[in-house]
């Protein structure tokens, strides 16, 4: 369980995105979503994928929203990272719900490879967050709504 005032720790996020989320963590609560949105996208008819799509950069800002109002800013020189943390989840949801089909429907070297990258988007996922809450890492600038 981790604390509201920091992001989730990669396993908390990992659970909820395959829909067991841990706690009232309102980062867990979009992951969750995202993961179940994911999960739909995979056999969802190319006409809908466009409302998903929507709900998915929804639930990405209102993550992004919620680390720019409760973290700390970053240092004046901090590096700026190439994603925000509301991307990031997305892609750790999208590459969860590609590695429990893989494992269903795919050879065996698919499954692997999907699971190697969700394994190395999770260490990344880890990596930013320790630096974000360092104050070494800035993230790109979220839009209003």
């Amino acid at each position: 369980m981790c604390d509201v005032e920091s992001l989730p720790p990669k396993l908390d996020v990992l659970d909820a995105c395959r829909g067991l989320p841990t706690g009232g963590h309102p980062v867990l609560k979009c992951a969750c979503r995202l993961g179940e949105l994911h999960e739909q996208r995979l056999s969802a008819d190319p006409g809908y994928t466009r409302t998903i799509d929507h709900d998915r950069a929804q639930l990405v800002s209102e993550i992004d929203r919620w680390v720019a109002a409760v973290l700390p800013p970053a240092y004046g020189t901090a590096r700026l990272h190439t994603e925000t943390v509301g991307t990031v989840i997305d892609r750790l949801a999208q590459f969860s719900a590609l590695a429990y089909l893989a494992l269903t429907s795919s050879a065996d070297r698919m499954a692997q490879d999907a699971w190697r990258r969700l394994a190395e988007l999770a260490v990344a996922y880890d990596d930013l967050v320790a630096d974000v809450e360092a104050g070494v890492c800035r993230l790109p600038e979220v839009g209003g709504e």
